[in-house]
């Protein structure tokens, strides 16, 4: 254990603090959670107009009515996510550069559209100008909206620093001096973007999307979609978390990309009534690990220490912990068992939560369970209805359940071994306890005594 905390301290631990502090992937971290709260709304709509036994409750055409309300509200929201991200990204970026960051952002989106093809072909064969294709702003140009966006903003603020700016008299509202300041950086970059795109339309894939689409962003998400990629991200997850560090904010902004991009797949083809192709997606990663009681399921040892312990620290400890555990809190657990830096539960901390995942990954491979739907679910929502709501299924909901008995099961032993240990110490404090108690007793008789 020595040799591996060793390895660990030495190599990944200053690794995993670069990533952390990473001005890169703190913008992505930050640009994702900017389309968060929209992509809920979103997802509620589609929960509601997709509702089980809906037709039976309200009608064919009560439901009917009810989506040509509401399927606005996904298309404004969810299809349209990579907008949000690029403008997220501008915005953030120029922001760590102390640059003001409104500019930036416009100018971002306005790139990602300069080399997105205005056009769409429609089911007879006629193209259409002047058309933004809504496919372009979800899935399939996430990749070329976030490399747009970097690259973008990184040229913008470079062109400030150069001093290539129009600077206004003094008396000039700041509003119109800052608009003539980006006026030149605004020409240069989406000179630079249109340059881009006709370069593009000279190659065998006639514009940059199909590019990035084929060459990089299918490749990336086929390896970040399989189950041994996913075993790894969970490993990372779980060992940054038994050192201290923040396991989700470091590995996730790596692999957030990947995994969004996989849920706009998903809810694509939900939407349109088409088999969903992934089973790895963001909603995945939420709903059956974090989602089963925070990170490292860590529910399960709350009812683990209820049923099993008989130790009043561990009790006290579960008591504090099960009402943040049931909303997928669990940093009572983390610092008061504790998790961190405890070898003695390094065991189970990494194996049960990469156990759960194979087995539902392995139960939606079969059918036994249907996939995510792509549907954001807040982190936060219980055991059972997380499940449900991220697969349209109560059986996405159940399999929760299966996952949380498996993590129980694995843990029993070690929460066991915990009892054991901290009835003990309560014993020895005890027994300490006594014999100080006894010895005042004594010196008191003594000095009763001394004094008679």
């Amino acid at each position: 254990m020595s040799k591996f905390n060793e390895f660990i301290e030495k190599y990944m631990l200053p690794f995993a603090g670069k990533l952390s502090t990473s001005r890169i992937l703190t913008v992505l971290r930050d640009a994702f959670m900017l389309s968060f709260p929209l992509t809920i709304v979103g997802s509620f709509a589609v929960v509601l107009v997709n509702l089980p036994y809906l037709d039976k409750l309200i009608g064919e055409e009560g439901k009917t009515a009810l989506g040509n309300i509401l399927n606005i509200l996904p298309s404004a929201t969810m299809s349209i996510a990579t907008l949000f991200v690029v403008l997220g990204i501008g915005y953030y970026l120029a922001k760590s550069y102390d640059v003001d960051a409104i500019f930036p952002a416009a100018i971002s989106v306005a790139a990602f559209l300069v080399l997105t093809p205005l056009m769409i072909t429609t089911e007879a064969g006629e193209i259409v100008n002047d058309v933004i294709p809504i496919a372009r702003l979800g899935a399939k140009g996430m990749f070329v909206g976030i490399l747009t966006a970097f690259l973008a903003t990184r040229a913008y603020v470079w062109i400030l620093n150069k001093n290539w700016t129009i600077k206004m008299p003094d008396g000039v509202p700041p509003t119109v001096a800052k608009s003539f300041a980006a006026l030149i950086p605004s020409f240069i970059v989406l000179g630079l973007f249109l340059v881009i795109r006709m370069i593009f339309t000279a190659t065998p894939w006639g514009n940059i999307h199909d590019f990035i689409y084929e060459i990089i962003q299918m490749p990336l998400m086929s390896l970040g979609s399989g189950l041994f990629a996913t075993i790894i991200a969970i490993f990372a997850i779980q060992i940054l978390w038994f050192f201290g560090l923040h396991g989700q904010i470091i590995v996730n902004s790596v692999l957030d990309p990947i995994w969004n991009t996989l849920s706009l797949q998903n809810y694509e083809a939900f939407i349109a009534h088409k088999d969903v192709p992934n089973i790895i997606t963001k909603q995945f990663m939420e709903t059956y690990t974090v989602g089963i009681g925070g990170t490292g399921m860590t529910l399960a040892v709350i009812i683990g220490i209820f049923i099993i312990a008989r130790s009043k620290q561990l009790r006290q400890v579960a008591k504090i912990a099960a009402p943040a555990g049931i909303f997928n809190v669990n940093e009572p657990v983390i610092f008061g068992l504790p998790i961190v830096m405890n070898p003695a539960i390094l065991i189970p901390w990494i194996l049960a939560p990469m156990a759960a995942v194979v087995i539902a990954y392995l139960a939606m491979r079969i059918g036994l369970v249907p996939m995510t739907t792509g549907v954001s679910v807040p982190w936060t929502v219980p055991i059972f209805f997380s499940g449900m709501l991220a697969t349209n299924s109560i059986r996405g909901g159940i399999l929760q359940l299966v996952e949380l008995a498996v993590v129980l099961l694995i843990w029993v032993p070690f929460i066991r071994v915990l009892d054991i240990q901290a009835l003990k110490a309560e014993k020895e404090a005890k027994n300490s306890e006594n014999k100080k108690s006894n010895r005042f007793k004594k010196k008191a008789e003594t000095v009763e005594a001394a004094e008679n």
